[in-house]
């Protein structure tokens, strides 16, 4: 695997930041240019064979979370996991700061990705929280938040690795506002091989007649019709 820091830099400065961060505003997702070749996405997917790579393997039927399976990654992160990981931080780190002045939060994420990670370890959240997930006929992933601890970076990614509609049908990414005094708002969105998508981990800014306030949003998986789904999963704080 050949993806470095610089060149994962490139690939996502190909994306409209501007533009994402709006959608992001708007919506709490938003898709980007692509992150991966096709050839790493398989790459990639063929690491899931590898349990050495991984500190543990969750099974969501066996924890009520749905059907499917994930694998953490170690800290010892393979080179396009760590690059891509490195390049997205400073990208998202703008939109971070903005949606805590506006919910009037604190904003303690410092420019540098390893200052912020040193951080989590401090507080005891030293556990990585890179995710590689794979999903078949029938599995599907209930609505749920990556939180992981009281540390939060309030944005994550997921990349597709596997082609829709030639590799496996079904599995769209969704995305389920609860709204105020309202009925909750569904979003289901195909992921493109190789293509982000950038979301809110927890909540976004909306506003208000008072102002701002937080929007909780969940994301989970629609049920995969045929074929098999991985996904590689990149959080930007670290679990407990």
């Amino acid at each position: 695997m050949t993806l470095t820091v610089a060149r994962a830099l490139r690939r996502v400065a190909g994306s409209d930041w501007a533009g994402l961060a709006e959608e992001l505003d708007e919506h709490g997702s938003a898709l980007t240019a692509p992150l991966l070749t096709p050839a790493e996405c398989r790459e990639l997917t063929a690491l899931y064979e590898k349990p050495e790579l991984f500190r543990t393997t969750v099974d969501l039927a066996r924890h009520r979370f749905g059907s499917g399976e994930y694998r953490y990654f170690t800290h010892d992160l393979p080179a396009p996991v760590a690059a891509l990981r490195a390049a997205l931080y400073p990208r998202l780190l703008p939109v971070a700061r903005a949606w805590a002045a506006r919910l009037d939060r604190p904003a303690p994420w410092p420019d540098a990705l390893e200052e912020w990670l040193a951080r989590c370890h401090a507080a005891g959240q030293d556990r990585s929280a890179q995710i590689l997930l794979r999903y078949g006929p029938g599995d599907w992933n209930a609505l749920h938040r990556d939180v992981f601890g009281e540390l939060v970076f309030p944005l994550q990614v997921v990349v597709a690795l596997d082609e829709y509609g030639t590799d496996y049908t079904g599995g769209e990414f969704l995305m389920v506002e609860q709204r105020a005094r309202a009925q909750s708002r569904g979003t289901a969105t195909v992921l493109r091989q190789g293509h982000g998508l950038v979301f809110t981990t927890r909540d976004r800014p909306v506003r208000s007649r008072r102002g701002w306030s937080a929007g909780a949003m969940r994301h989970g998986v629609s049920t995969v019709r045929s074929g098999r789904r991985h996904t590689l999963g990149l959080v930007f704080h670290d679990a407990s």
